[in-house]
C-alpha cells in the first residue's frame, strides 16, 4: 500500500520503505545512507510536494485506472522519428539497484560511449556510493574536455 503523500508521516513511511527496499545492502536504511540525509531526503519531498514530488505522482498513479483504449507504453517518446539518439550517454549500475539495465537494449537506442558496472550501491547510488558516482561521473566527462 502506498500512503497518502497528503500526510507528514505517511510520506516519511513512504519514503523510508523506498530507501529500506531500494539500498544495497541494508537491513536498515541507516546502514547505506545517514540518519539525518535520510530525514533531509524526507523534509525535501515533504516541501516540495505541491511542486509535483515524485511521491504525488506514485499515488497518483497507483490510484489512477487508464482510460479505455489508452496506451499504456511508457517509454519515453521525443516524437522526432529521427531514430537512435545521438547524444554520448554514459551508464553507471549498481549492484543493488532494482532494475538493472542491459547494455544490447540500451544500445539498440542511445549512443553508450560509456557503461561502468559496480558490485555495490543501489537506487540511491549518489548518497550510498558517493565516492564511487562521482568518479564514474567524472569519468564520463574527461573525454569532452
Amino acid at each position: 500500500m502506498i500512503p497518502s503523500p497528503d500526510s507528514p508521516v505517511g510520506q516519511l513511511a513512504w519514503i523510508v520503505e523506498k530507501f529500506k527496499e531500494w539500498t544495497h545492502p541494508a537491513e536498515v536504511p541507516e546502514d547505506a545512507v545517514p540518519r539525518d540525509r535520510l530525514l533531509t531526503n524526507v523534509m525535501l519531498y515533504w516541501l516540495s510536494r505541491t511542486a509535483g514530488s515524485s511521491s504525488r505522482l506514485y499515488w497518483e498513479h497507483a490510484h489512477s485506472s487508464p482510460s479505455p483504449g489508452a496506451d499504456t507504453d511508457t517509454r519515453a517518446d521525443t516524437g522526432t522519428g529521427t531514430g537512435p539518439d545521438t547524444t554520448p550517454t554514459g551508464v553507471a549500475v549498481f549492484g543493488g539497484d532494482l532494475a538493472r539495465p542491459v547494455r544490447r537494449l540500451a544500445e539498440r537506442d542511445n549512443n553508450i560511449v560509456h557503461w561502468t558496472e559496480f558490485d555495490r550501491g543501489g537506487h540511491f547510488a549518489a548518497m550510498e556510493e558517493p565516492v564511487l558516482f562521482a568518479d564514474d561521473v567524472r569519468a564520463f566527462f574527461r573525454r569532452f574536455r
